[in-house]
């Protein structure tokens, strides 16, 4: 299976890019994985709703020219549904037999998802209420995409 992942900005703390490199290559076992950067707008001080909406559009123009037509999309969204780490392993497994062979996971800027980005979500998938920094959102994707596999082939794991 491929997995992309595709983030708003770049990782700029060595601990986040070591954490990240590290899962990306225990995941090289199990999955084929690519993680794209768009870059993020800058967003002013006070930013009226119209200006976040405009930055949200504009970075979803740069996350939707890398969504193959062939990838099952799953947003990062706060709305989206939660589940466990044996839920996400069941989810993906349950995809690859029902033959998706590219997975697409997608975290926002700061400001979150543009509605564009949202409507071509396959599945929206929520990590909890609360709001985490796109820079840990990726290594904690990494991680639990990383613990599905685990799980899915019967290694152990972390509970």
């Amino acid at each position: 299976m491929k997995i992309t992942i595709i983030g708003v900005g770049k990782i700029k703390e060595k601990y986040f890019t070591l954490a990240i490199d590290e899962y990306s290559k225990r995941l090289s076992r199990y999955c084929k994985l690519e993680i794209i950067e768009v870059s993020d707008e800058k967003t002013p001080d006070q930013a009226s709703e119209a200006e976040e909406n405009q930055i949200k559009r504009i970075e979803g123009e740069r996350i939707l020219k890398h969504i193959k037509n062939d990838g099952y999309v799953i947003t990062l969204a706060i709305e989206g549904k939660m589940l466990s780490s044996t839920d996400l392993a069941d989810k993906m497994e349950q995809l690859g037999v029902g033959g998706a062979s590219h997975l697409i996971f997608i975290i926002g800027g700061s400001l979150g998802l543009g509605s564009e980005v949202l409507s071509r979500a396959d599945y929206k998938l929520s990590f909890s209420k609360m709001t985490f920094p796109h820079q840990l959102m990726r290594v904690v994707l990494l991680e639990q995409i990383y613990r599905a596999y685990r799980i899915n082939t019967n290694q152990p794991y972390h509970k």
